[in-house]
């Protein structure tokens, strides 16, 4: 069992919904992305998303884009980012997610890939514009490597691809709360709940919803069925904003702590 199967199974055996948080990369730098993954830990974060920086992030909303942009303009490469992981392993065993698209893994190399991957204790990878009709080999080569395939189900997923992503998924699923890209959203969609339901259905695996969710109601109305509440853009946005003024970490670790505390 792995860092992340281990974290839900903590999380459900105390009764409690667990919190994610995306980041990108190298945004404002590397050095204070490793930094703020330490803040989020401290704030009661369980587990962390490093999103690999991509030229054209078609799944993301413009912010975290702009993210990708600044991260990209500052050399952040997937090395980098694999790295910046192993880094974290002096310090810290927070369960850590690499969102990525498919063009920066086969760059480096498959086969690299996931062999450094594990080795720097990266814990699971989701691969955005990785159709599960065209996985199973990639889900072979991460799971003989102990690495988490997670994969998005939408609520215009057919209960046939649900059913074949979760047989492909391990660690969870992530349930995207709307169709379109990241950001961040005055309400949270309805349908998600429904779509939560439908992948239930399929499997035991946690799911976690995620896409538009930004404030403390909004993660206390997911908690209410989904297992694990994750917030990107709305981080993101902050780290646009704060970094580089005085204490802006500690900002983003109190915004953050106000998410979590809706939890608790």
């Amino acid at each position: 069992m792995g860092r992340i199967s281990e974290k839900f199974q903590d999380i459900k055996l105390k009764g409690r919904k667990g919190f994610i948080v995306y980041i990108t990369a190298g945004d404002p730098d590397l050095y204070s992305t490793g930094a703020l993954v330490l803040e989020l830990e401290r704030r009661g974060v369980d587990l962390v998303e490093l999103g690999v920086p991509f030229s054209d992030p078609v799944a993301d909303g413009s912010t975290i884009q702009r993210a990708s942009e600044r991260a990209l303009r500052n050399g952040v490469k997937l090395a980098n980012v694999l790295g910046l992981v192993g880094e974290l392993r002096g310090e810290s065993e927070l369960p850590v997610l690499l969102f990525s698209y498919l063009n920066p893994i086969l760059s480096f190399g498959p086969e690299r890939f996931v062999r450094e991957a594990s080795a720097k204790g990266v814990d699971g990878v989701l691969v955005l514009d990785l159709p599960p009709e065209e996985a199973e080999g990639y889900v072979q080569a991460m799971w003989t490597h102990n690495l988490d395939t997670v994969f998005l189900v939408a609520p215009t997923s057919t209960d046939g691809r649900i059913a074949k992503i979760a047989a492909l998924s391990t660690g969870f699923i992530y349930c995207v709360s709307r169709t379109g890209v990241t950001g961040e959203r005055d309400k949270v969609s309805p349908e998600v709940r429904a779509t939560v339901e439908r992948v239930r259905r399929h499997t035991e695996l946690p799911v976690a919803v995620g896409f538009g969710i930004s404030r403390p109601e909004h993660v206390k109305e997911v908690a209410g069925y989904a297992d694990a509440v994750v917030v990107g853009s709305a981080v993101v946005r902050r780290i646009e904003e704060f970094a580089g003024s005085p204490g802006w970490i500690f900002r983003i670790g109190s915004f953050v702590g106000e998410l979590v505390g809706a939890l608790r």
